[in-house]
């Protein structure tokens, strides 16, 4: 027994200094570690005052989580390789396996690291956050969740749509800045182009100056003219900025005011329908048509 405790206080005076040092320097890092990424939230989380401001704040609490977590394990791994020698053990065969380990597990679950490292970049970048509205291959849905291996999306049927990262490519994200439609109105061949252009032109001044409307207007909408010309009728197009992702709604209180708008003026929309008789007697003559 005096043997051991002897062996034991050896050990002490000889390694547990230095075994002691490497535990509190990696507590003070990782205390270092975390207070700056808090502190990095905190800044951002003050000046969240504006829709820009407050994706900015969940750009940097995602960033620093990010942070934290591999420091954290970075700090760790140091501190270990450099406790090992305490105990007798040489690193240098623990560094060759530990390489010769990675190696073999880089090759195995290379599409694991393919994902987290694409979903380093995702968050670094900012190329979308969660809420936002994005476009990925052929998914189109909500940002529920992102983490670095994967991003989850909610499509427009509700479906929740898993994606891998390592999979991410070309991403449109429609939630940043603004959005832009285009609207085509064909009216008939024989009716004037001034007078529709005019009715147009009407209907986009009542649309700015509306209050219900004009918060989710960024430009216009403006009368850009005629489009194009053809047997059916010229087609007159208008463009418009919006907030992002409102696009659809501007579309359809446009297309309602226009509707009332040309018929009040009795401006014709052009184009043919084509209605065809089903079960017609022989000698009846064509099917019918009816514009519209």
């Amino acid at each position: 027994m005096t043997n051991s405790m002897f062996r034991w206080t050896e050990f002490a005076v000889a390694h547990g200094v230095r075994l002691l040092v490497i535990v509190l320097v990696a507590l003070v890092l990782n205390r270092l570690l975390r207070s700056l990424t808090r502190r990095l939230v905190t800044v951002a989380g003050e000046e969240a005052t504006g829709r820009v401001a407050r994706m900015r704040e969940q750009h940097t609490q995602t960033l620093a989580g990010v942070l934290y977590s591999g420091g954290t394990i970075i700090i760790v791994i140091v501190s270990a390789l450099m406790a090992l020698p305490e105990f007798g053990f040489n690193i240098t065969p623990v560094a060759a396996a530990a390489g010769l380990a990675s190696l073999a597990l880089g090759f195995g679950a290379q599409y694991l690291v393919r994902d987290f490292i694409n979903g380093f970049l995702i968050v670094f970048e900012d190329q979308y956050v969660v809420g936002d509205l994005v476009k990925i291959g052929d998914a189109v849905g909500r940002v529920e969740h992102l983490t670095l291996r994967r991003t989850v999306i909610r499509d427009a049927q509700g479906a929740v749509v898993s994606i891998p990262n390592g999979e991410v490519g070309k991403t449109a994200n429609l939630s940043r800045d603004w959005g832009q439609l285009f609207l085509d109105i064909t009216v008939a061949a024989d009716q004037p182009l001034d007078n529709a252009l005019s009715a147009l032109e009407a209907v986009a001044g009542e649309l700015r100056t509306d209050a219900a409307w004009s918060p989710m207007l960024v430009d216009g909408p403006r009368v850009l003219g005629v489009e194009s010309l053809a047997p059916a009728g010229a087609t007159l197009r208008i463009q418009a900025r919006t907030a992002p992702t409102r696009q659809d709604d501007v579309a359809r209180e446009l297309r309602r005011r226009i509707q009332i708008q040309l018929r009040q003026r009795g401006i014709q929309l052009g184009g043919v329908q084509r209605v065809q008789q089903v079960g017609a007697e022989p000698g009846a003559g064509p099917p019918a048509q009816s514009s519209t």
